[in-house]
């Protein structure tokens, strides 16, 4: 933490707004007050994330002479408006409509009401200015209750002003790096307190600065200026609100090599861990405080016995923030907790991919829920004996879909098992949707319990299933990929009404590789064949992939499979004895039948040696060497079936395989 600690030198663009604040020493009717600013919680910043939370900047204020209460306009306390500028995009959600100025969810509280803190601001309700685009007038008086003067609605008033204020982004792309909280009344408190203004739920677009520094992160950094009819004394007036680095790394194991001709039902091919490079990168969409099912899920803290999440200066460790309700709308909130995304690229048509719906330990073995499911998305770090912790995350039906509405059944969008993986069936899983035209699809899951303290790697699953249909091509060979990353994925930060909260860029490393699918197919070599000196050389290719050779019942033992031959040549002919002559095909050989030749006819006057690559499995070969009507010489043998390095290393040893992984489902590996 050192390393994040360290003082970086702030962006050029912001080194004019550097001395603004600093410079505003001006006297108010009230006396010249002087402030200092700080980042009690400096957070870590997901590189990755377009809305991620900065840190809660607190402008703490004493001196000046008090106001005299209700005396009439001299009363009146001084309005300021406070801009805090930040050398990264604002992306507070928009909580209104404007063409050049829209109200957001970022907040100014005065006097961190609802603190339970000691004193007369923390004690009155959380009070909305609902005019974020002028302020709300405020008076010098006694509100109801106290013997303190303080901020009144009136003159000669007792209902205490209002201590929320909402910041006010510009809707230019060109200066939305700012949010203003305009006409916030600046009343100097008693001559032993101190005025205190909090500006919480700033999100900012962090990716442009995931490349980090020498130290190992960027600053983001944020600006004070203050301006209107009075101004403000302020020290410190650029602090630093969070540090930003890469918050996830992602890794497939080793791809699987599968054969075309080889049917594969729910087979493991890969396994997905997501790991976060710090213990605050993976958060739950509220803080889970109760042990309640989904407690960490809700959207509505506060209600239906559940811990509002409005306390001042609280860290929540979570992807909402402030909590509070504005209209139909409500500040602070996320639609959903950190998810992850795998992202299947090149699916062949015909592949059925599935997914693991939580986390597991490893492909044959799940992570198992606690008892009764009482700690799911329920409190983080709970111990007791009943209810443990469980680091846990669930599929959900979309990167976009919101977490719903708590206190309804079954609102988590969590997608159920519709089956389960092999090795006795242990892993619950759900089938991806693979589009057919660009044989892409993608799972998301949802982390609903995570412990903020440690960083935590989740692990997901992936099996395939196919049917073989080698005589049509299916499923086609090739390979497979997966990318991986946060979600949800957009193209861009800007601040947004409608864009969920969080988003996060898409995966920009190259894809990994999760399986591949070679073409079913036999090599045959025929170690020496001759059209030279009177000999010739009958040669043939038996496609034996229809048999009838099942024990009692006659049936086919194989897929019927067909395809060509590729005939290679090494060695030369009488008149370029060091030059082969160019390769051949065989043409289509149907299942059950043979291919035959003379090496006079497909290459005259060839001596040497020749491959023979067949598409489809169990493919023999016979040569048959003589003179001419075979009256003084002659002699056959079967050609070999070598192991295919396509799906493994090639062993040429007598005996096939001799264990080298992958070269037994090349069909046979004879050797005669």
């Amino acid at each position: 933490m050192v390393a994040f600690r360290r003082v970086i030198t702030a962006l050029a663009v912001l080194a004019l707004f550097t001395g603004l604040a600093s410079a505003q020493v001006i006297v108010g009717p009230g006396g010249q007050l002087t402030c200092n600013t700080n980042v009690s919680v400096t957070p870590q910043l997901r590189g990755e994330g377009f809305t991620e939370q900065t840190g809660d900047i607190t402008i703490t204020c004493t001196g000046g002479t008090p106001i005299p209460p209700n005396s009439g306009a001299s009363s009146v306390v001084p309005l300021v408006n406070i801009t805090v500028f930040y050398n990264a995009t604002v992306t507070s959600r928009l909580l209104g409509t404007g063409t050049t100025n829209v109200p957001s969810e970022a907040l100014l509280l005065i006097d961190e009401p609802g603190s339970g803190l000691p004193g007369f601001g923390p004690s009155l309700p959380q009070t909305l200015c609902t005019t974020p685009l002028t302020g709300c007038p405020a008076f010098s008086g006694f509100p109801t209750g106290s013997s303190v003067a303080g901020p009144v609605t009136a003159q000669n008033g007792t209902t205490p002003a209002p201590n929320v204020y909402q910041g006010v982004l510009p809707v230019a792309a060109s200066s939305n790096r700012a949010v203003t909280f305009f006409g916030v009344p600046v009343m100097p408190p008693t001559t032993t307190g101190a005025r205190v203004f909090r500006i919480t739920n700033v999100r900012v677009d962090a990716t442009p600065l995931i490349g980090g520094s020498a130290s190992g992160a960027s600053p983001i950094q944020a600006n004070i200026a203050i301006s209107g009819a009075t101004s403000l004394s302020i020290s410190n007036s650029a602090p630093i609100v969070g540090y930003v680095s890469a918050g996830l790394s992602a890794t497939a194991t080793s791809a699987s090599n599968l054969n075309q001709c080889s049917t594969q039902t729910r087979t493991s091919v890969n396994l997905l861990t997501f790991t976060e490079n710090f213990g605050t990168a993976f958060k739950t969409r509220v803080a889970a405080q109760t042990t309640n099912l989904y407690a960490g899920q809700i959207n509505n803290p506060g209600q239906g016995g559940n811990p509002a999440q409005n306390v001042p200066g609280a860290i929540y460790n979570s992807e909402s923030n402030f909590i509070f309700p504005i209209g139909s709308a409500t500040a602070g909130l996320a639609d959903f907790g950190t998810r992850l995304k795998a992202t299947f690229n090149n699916i062949p048509t015909g592949t059925r991919v599935f997914v693991s719906t939580s986390n597991v330990n490893n492909a044959a073995f799940p992570i198992l829920a606690p008892p009764g499911g009482g700690n799911i998305g329920g409190m983080t770090g709970n111990t007791s004996p009943s209810s443990p912790y469980v680091g846990f995350a669930q599929l959900v039906n979309g990167e976009n879909t919101s977490d719903g509405n708590a206190g309804t059944s079954g609102f988590f969008p969590g997608i159920s098992p519709t089956d389960n993986g092999p090795n006795n069936g242990n892993v619950p899983i759900a089938e991806v949707s693979i589009d057919p035209t660009s044989k892409s699809g993608a799972a998301v899951w949802e982390v609903v319990n995570t412990n903020p303290n440690t960083p935590e790697s989740f692990k997901f699953a992936v099996y395939i299933s196919y049917t073989a249909n080698v005589s049509q091509n299916s499923p086609l060979p090739g390979t497979s990929t997966v990318n991986l990353s946060f979600a949800p994925t957009a193209t861009s930060g800007v601040p947004s009404s409608t864009a969920s909260i969080p988003r996060f860029v898409g995966d920009s490393k190259t894809a990994s590789t999760i399986f591949t699918i070679n073409i079913c197919r036999t090599i045959l070599l025929y170690p020496y064949i001759t059209n030279q000196a009177g000999f010739d050389t009958g040669l043939t290719v038996a496609n034996t992939s229809q048999d009838s050779i099942v024990p009692s019942t006659g049936a086919s033992n194989a897929s019927a499979q067909a395809g060509n031959c590729r005939l290679t040549f090494f060695g030369g002919t009488t008149t370029a004895p060091t030059v082969p002559p160019a390769p051949k095909d065989t043409g289509s050989i149907a299942a059950g039948t043979v291919w035959a030749n003379t090496l006079q006819t497909i290459a005259p006057n060839f001596q040497g040696y020749m491959f023979a690559v067949c598409d489809f499995q169990y493919a023999h070969g016979f040569a048959f060497i003589s003179d001419v009507g075979a009256r003084n010489l002659a002699m056959g043998y079967l050609a070999l079936v070598v192991p295919d390095p396509g799906t493994g290393t090639r062993n040429a040893a007598p005996g096939g395989c001799n264990g080298v992984s992958g070269c037994a489902n090349s069909g046979e590996s004879d050797s005669h």
